[in-house]
């Protein structure tokens, strides 16, 4: 039998609330496969203490699941991103529009789109004999391109927007988006949605569908669409530093017990980082000897580091991790401004 695990995570990202992101993880569902809700494995199940009124879900009905419960509870977010397992499938962008949540969710390159719009229906019968034809197909021949195709064309424009600072200097990028419609067999009519396309500096290409109004500006379409990043960082933390990664027990309440333990140990973090921006502002003065325009954010790293400090059986005394800390966050200063000097270079030598 396999004992790994497989989770479906919903994570918390606000990079506008402050001078850094607040990142956290408020829910998560074990993913398990339908053999599990067999008869063969009932006696496993109660071994472990699956729930009984637990029944099979695929990850995107946990997903969907996720985050229904999260806007019941009152949570206050704007869209929702995903990756490109959850983006291509078109019930499920479907359900969150239905539910007037706006998304942007990832695609391969190998996704089909429409430049005009399909009208979907059920042919008219043409023979005067055999059964009626009842599956929805499209009627007027309008055919689908894969999304790279779309991203060649010479009628997309194109505009270099700057979304944020980062570790390696800052995000800014090559954008164009254009409206497009999808249609999942099934379903009753085609949606129309937006295609964002984003190169990145190594000339790589990637694909977001989103169903932002019409009226929605191309930054705001770039901002999305490269918003999936920090959920990601949630992910990261929680199995790199907070050791979500090293669960070995095999009952169920203990994988929630664990989850739960790693999501409280997440808040406290991105806690602490709230209190230590409060407390100790930004240095301009700082930056401008560094040579970055933005001092770089407390990392879990530093947080771990200070509470070995302060933990029962320190290894390091305050002072040394306040030292070690500093040195660290000078280090990433002086590699972030590395990385500028050497892209202003290359300017240089593109202009001339």
């Amino acid at each position: 039998m396999d004992t790994c695990q497989v989770a479906v995570v919903l994570g918390y990202a606000n990079w506008k609330s402050g001078p850094w992101p607040t990142l956290a993880l408020i829910d998560s569902e074990l993913f398990l496969s339908a053999e599990w809700f067999t008869p063969d494995w009932a006696a496993l199940r109660k071994e472990l203490g699956v729930p009984e009124g637990r029944q099979f879900a695929t990850k995107l009905q946990l997903g969907l699941r996720m985050i229904q419960r999260a806007k019941q509870r009152g949570l206050p977010f704007e869209a929702v991103a995903c990756d490109d397992f959850y983006g291509r499938d078109g019930h499920f962008r479907a359900e969150l529009d239905r539910k007037h949540q706006v998304y942007f969710a990832d695609l391969p390159a190998h996704q089909h789109v429409f430049l005009e719009r399909p009208q979907i229906g059920v042919p008219a019968k043409t023979a005067t004999t055999g059964r009626p034809k009842r599956k929805l197909k499209i009627l007027n021949g309008v055919k689908s391109q894969r999304v790279d195709q779309v991203a060649q064309t010479t009628a997309l424009s194109w505009q270099r927007l700057f979304i944020r600072h980062n570790e390696r200097g800052v995000v800014e990028d090559e954008f164009a988006a254009r409206r497009v419609w999808t249609w999942t067999k099934g379903e009753p009519d085609a949606r129309e949605e937006w295609l964002i396309i984003r190169i990145e500096p190594s000339g790589k290409r990637k694909y977001t569908l989103s169903n932002s109004p019409q009226d929605t500006p191309l930054a705001r379409l770039a901002e999305g669409c490269c918003s999936r990043y920090f959920v990601e960082r949630v992910i990261q933390d929680a199995k790199d530093e907070n050791g979500w990664d090293e669960f070995q027990a095999q009952k169920y309440l203990g994988w929630e017990h664990h989850t739960a333990l790693t999501a409280c140990a997440l808040w406290f973090i991105a806690q602490t980082k709230l209190s230590w921006a409060e407390d100790a502002a930004r240095d301009p003065e700082l930056a401008h000897q560094l040579e970055v325009e933005v001092l770089p954010a407390l990392s879990t790293a530093n947080v771990r580091e200070m509470l070995k400090a302060v933990l029962p059986l320190p290894q390091l005394s305050p002072e040394e991790a306040r030292e070690q800390v500093v040195k660290h966050l000078v280090n990433r200063s002086r590699s972030t401004a590395s990385r500028l000097r050497r892209r202003r270079r290359n300017n240089v030598k593109v202009q001339t």
